[in-house]
């Protein structure tokens, strides 16, 4: 049987045209053996709503459909930039959508799947950000602006984003050692996968009594990163 996929923090935009061929190959060829891809958010650099019609996401979402239409189940879970993909989004790409977080039995194992932005919890700054934009009335409010002025914010948020990173330390941008524990035993699992830290390796975690496993996904900025599962088989490894 053919490994269950997963990828995150591709970051998809116009600026960088050879990692939107890439992820399309990657969906056209090893994705469609696959039983089932997981996509855990970030899959693009901004999500200004469903209704957005710039060419590359339509592109993407008909490549999507066309994997489901070959039988791959496709999941998708919101990360920091694309929070804003609703049902609309899922329908014309043939995708289910994943809650953050979710818990999933993978080849006997129970596994945790999170975009990982929730486990930064030293990032207080950036947790801020996240309770308001992910708050329904502001949704509500920006979503109900023309696609012009919701493209400004974006980009302006943008600036932001790269100005925080630049200035904060990367220790503080990183997941925390509780708040893994405490996810891995508030839902019973002993692997937990997640991107939105931009940092690939698989971590041991000890859970007292037991042990677990931390994967973190890679970035798609420079390559792709895709981990492959498959039984007891598991690979993280880069695609070019």
């Amino acid at each position: 049987m053919a490994a269950t996929l997963f990828i995150s923090d591709l970051h998809l935009d116009d600026d960088r045209p050879q990692i939107t061929d890439l992820f399309l190959d990657f969906l056209r060829g090893e994705a469609r053996s696959a039983p089932a891809l997981y996509i855990l958010g970030d899959l693009f650099e901004s999500w200004i709503g469903d209704d957005d019609d710039a060419p590359l996401g339509l592109r993407v979402q008909d490549a999507l459909a066309e994997l489901a239409a070959h039988g791959v189940a496709v999941y998708f879970m919101a990360g920091n930039r694309d929070f804003l993909v609703g049902p609309r989004f899922a329908a014309r790409s043939g995708l289910t959508l994943l809650t953050d977080p979710t818990r999933v039995e993978l080849g006997g194992v129970p596994t945790l799947l999170m975009h990982g932005d929730t486990l930064c919890t030293d990032d207080t700054e950036y947790l801020k950000f996240r309770r308001l934009v992910r708050d329904p009335a502001w949704q509500q409010n920006f979503l109900a602006q023309p696609l012009p002025a919701r493209r400004a914010f974006a980009a302006q948020a943008r600036v932001q984003s790269r100005e925080h990173t630049g200035t904060t330390r990367a220790d503080i941008m990183d997941v925390t050692d509780a708040a893994v524990r405490a996810a891995l035993q508030e839902h019973g699992a002993t692997r937990l996968i997640h991107g939105h830290t931009h940092r690939p390796a698989r971590h041991r975690v000890e859970l007292g009594d037991r042990s677990a496993e931390r994967i973190v996904l890679g970035d798609w900025y420079e390559q792709g990163s895709v981990l492959r599962v498959d039984g007891e088989h598991v690979e993280l490894a880069g695609l070019s």
